[in-house]
């Protein structure tokens, strides 16, 4: 949740990233009257158990004749303390809650607005020119089952629209991407986790799914758990309530798993495909950093990103997304959009979003400063490979016949294989 005390010393920040958001201006100045009656009631509180421990105290000094007054008004004050404390539980409650509902204080220089205002910052690669190769590229559903490594009819008659198999070079191809990921986050320092896919409700609350976003999650009532949208939440939740020691450097996890989204309100977009689907794997990265580092590590985890794209030869873009389009957490993100041939496209391929302190104040990670003082540590996190990369590999690597170059960068990870032959 965002800084209650930065809210107090300067409240017009917050109500700046509110509008860029398009989000409620009108309830920060809720959020402040709410923090005001907290802190009265909490000083309330305070004073009256103050004042009930010295009456408290007194009554054994008392003399006889004193001591049924003083007892009397022991018995009145314990009553009004635990009123007061009931009244202070209350209003501490009624702040966290409407903290809660405010998003994270966009970052300086996030251009505001929604989904289609971001800001280009770059373009990497040379986009091909199939024209001029005299042959018109194929879909990457087209080419997946011509190699017969991508079988959505039969994920779709198993269970249901947006699900698929990948099937032969299909299967290793992602294997291939998802461990060259890997083995890059392992060689820049990351430890490598097999996440949980199933998280608790405070795990899920504390990463901020469970606001604006919640309706793309899974949850299984029975059991009171979420099904995980990204590895993110469950390596947010590793350290919660844990004071971790950065003195020798960012603390940094790549993690593997299963990721499970609802795609709620995507009714007709990517249809076609593995593009937007409800189940897919990806390796993602996420850093414990002190706040003051956070910036350069978001550079960090987008320079990482951009190694790997290199390494499977695709035409992208950068972007910084617009305040309006970040997730409840994110302060800042920085999208890289690979080129889709056949729908003469960009098409987000990783994400990297610095979160600041605002996940950590919600599950309770903090660091101990070199002063011996602790406070919340920021994190961020960072795609570095995902299925959705196979579309961009097929589409982008496609030869006339079908078949798809293998990029340099993946050959280790296939056994050497160059080219991937239709079956």
């Amino acid at each position: 949740m965002i800084d209650l005390r930065a809210l107090r010393e300067d409240p017009e920040k917050v109500r700046a990233s509110q509008r860029a958001r398009g989000e409620d201006v009108a309830l920060v100045d809720t959020l402040l009257d709410a923090d005001t009656r907290r802190r009265s009631a909490l000083a309330a509180f305070e004073e009256l158990r103050a004042e009930q421990k010295q009456v408290s105290r007194s009554v054994g000094k008392a003399s006889p004749e004193e001591r049924p007054a003083a007892l009397a008004r022991a018995k009145a004050l314990a009553d009004q303390v635990k009123a007061a404390e009931a009244t202070s539980n209350e209003a501490a409650a009624a702040a966290e809650a409407l903290a809660y509902r405010v998003p994270n204080v966009v970052a300086d220089g996030v251009p505001a607005g929604g989904e289609d205002d971001f800001v280009v910052l770059r373009h990497e690669g040379a986009v091909r020119d199939f024209a001029a190769e005299g042959f018109t590229p194929k879909d990457h559903l087209e080419l997946g089952e011509g190699l017969r490594a991508i079988d959505t009819k039969r994920g779709t008659k198993v269970s249901g629209a947006r699900f698929y198999y990948l099937t032969g070079i299909g299967a290793r191809l992602e294997l291939a991407l998802l461990t060259a990921a890997l083995d890059q986050a392992t060689a820049a320092g990351f430890t490598p986790m097999i996440t949980p896919t199933l998280v608790s409700p405070e795990t899920m609350r504390g990463t901020g799914f469970l606001g604006s976003h919640a309706d793309e999650i899974y949850y299984l009532p029975a059991d009171d758990l979420y099904l995980t949208g990204t590895s993110e939440v469950a390596l947010a939740g590793y350290h919660a309530g844990e004071i971790l020691d950065l003195s020798d450097g960012p603390v940094r996890y790549a993690g593997w798993s299963t990721c499970y989204r609802r795609e709620a309100g995507s009714y007709g977009k990517d249809t076609r495909g593995i593009i937007r689907v409800h189940q897919f794997n990806k390796v993602e990265m996420f850093s414990y950093v002190p706040v003051e580092e956070a910036d350069a590590e978001h550079q960090r985890l987008l320079a990482w990103e951009e190694e790997m794209l290199a390494k499977v030869e695709l035409p992208y873009r950068v972007i910084d997304t617009a305040a309006g389009d970040l997730g409840t957490s994110a302060a800042r993100k920085f999208d890289c959009e690979a080129w889709l041939p056949t729908q003469q496209r960009f098409m987000e391929v990783t994400s990297t979003s610095n979160c600041t302190t605002f996940q950590a104040r919600r599950l309770g990670t903090r660091q101990r400063t070199a002063a011996g003082e602790t406070r919340p540590v920021a994190t961020l996190n960072g795609t570095l490979a995902t299925t959705r990369w196979i579309v961009a590999i097929l589409e982008n690597h496609q030869l006339p016949d079908g078949s798809v170059r293998v990029p340099e960068g993946l050959r280790p990870y296939l056994g050497g294989l160059e080219v991937i032959e239709p079956a």
